[in-house]
């Protein structure tokens, strides 16, 4: 414990540019897989293909994205948005489907009592859509957020300084404390950013605390009565 009693302050920044490092990610990975989700929900024949095409995404091996990614993109391989984007394609890659299952599960009798008021196209997406696609929406990025924590440790591999730095110097130097350190961080920084989502949820969502907005457990298709979108 004398490690960690001498390295508190190292530990702090490394929480805190992990704690960076993840929130970027995940919340380009939001913006983009929700419309991707909508567009997916919506057009039907190219919801499997789309799916199948993001999924395959997050099958690519993170050293092999980090690789690839920077001639691709005219960016260092020691750079901060390499691992920024590849992570934020994983977030994608997971989202997505997240956010089809979301706006599929909005109750198409509502849609039409929306059409029935007057609502356009834009005004129930925001009105009507995605607050109802809310809690699966939150469930998905609440996967998301964990998920990412964790593959942040891997940018250290590309000398991209976070908790995982400390696994790798603790392994050179022979400190366990060290490396216990980075995981119990690793795992702590994930518990409090999922329990942040989960209250930034009931604040946002209230109605979702009585159970209602939760994914079907049959996926609803738009049918033939659904209304035109």
């Amino acid at each position: 414990m004398t490690w960690l009693a001498r390295n508190l302050d190292l530990v702090l920044e490394l929480t805190l540019e992990h704690l960076w490092l993840s929130l970027l990610p995940i919340v380009a990975g939001l913006i983009i897989a929700v419309p991707l989700g909508q567009l997916a929900w919506r057009q039907q024949w190219l919801r499997g293909p789309m799916l199948s095409l993001v999924g395959l995404l997050y099958t690519i091996p993170s050293l092999a994205l980090f690789v690839l990614l920077p001639p691709i993109l005219g960016i260092g391989y020691l750079s901060r948005a390499n691992l920024i984007v590849a992570l934020t394609i994983y977030a994608v890659a997971l989202m997505t489907r997240f956010a089809s299952d979301a706006f599929a599960s909005v109750d198409s009798h509502v849609r039409q009592a929306a059409v029935a008021m007057g609502y356009d196209g834009w005004r129930r997406f925001w009105a009507v859509d995605l607050p109802l696609a809310g809690p699966v929406l939150l469930a998905g990025l609440r996967v998301v957020a964990v998920s990412t924590v964790s593959l942040v440790t891997v940018g250290v591999l590309v000398g991209i300084r976070s908790l995982g730095f400390l696994f790798t110097d603790g392994l050179q130097r022979n400190i366990p404390v060290e490396i216990l350190t980075g995981i119990v961080m690793t795992v702590v920084t994930a518990l409090a950013l999922d329990a942040l989502l989960v209250l930034l949820g009931r604040w946002l969502m209230p109605w979702s605390r009585s159970g209602r907005g939760r994914a079907p457990a049959r996926r609803r298709r738009p049918g033939r009565t659904e209304v035109a979108r």
